[in-house]
């Protein structure tokens, strides 16, 4: 059996999470009503961005968490900078 793996933040990231789901169905419905699309790519925009900071809000959590105590904080920022670049 899979252990959960839960951290503290993961409440959090789970807002976020349905904050761009619920952008996400506006995004739909505003194709389907025949929304401009400038109006349908500023939102799609937006969406992206959120799920994208909600994916860099996990790795870094991770990176924090879940690393061994072997790493040093520098070789975690150091991950955490690059890592802007997935």
């Amino acid at each position: 059996m899979t252990m959960l793996h839960v951290h503290d933040t993961h409440p959090a990231l789970i807002t976020r999470l349905k904050r761009a789901d619920g952008h996400l169905r506006a995004v739909i419905d505003m194709i389907e009503t025949g929304k401009p699309c400038l109006e349908i790519a500023q939102q799609m925009q937006a969406v992206e961005k959120a799920v994208a900071n909600a994916k860099r809000a996990l790795i870094h959590d991770h990176l924090d968490h879940c690393l061994d105590a072997k790493h040093s904080a520098a070789d975690r920022d150091e991950l955490k900078a690059i890592s802007r670049y997935l």
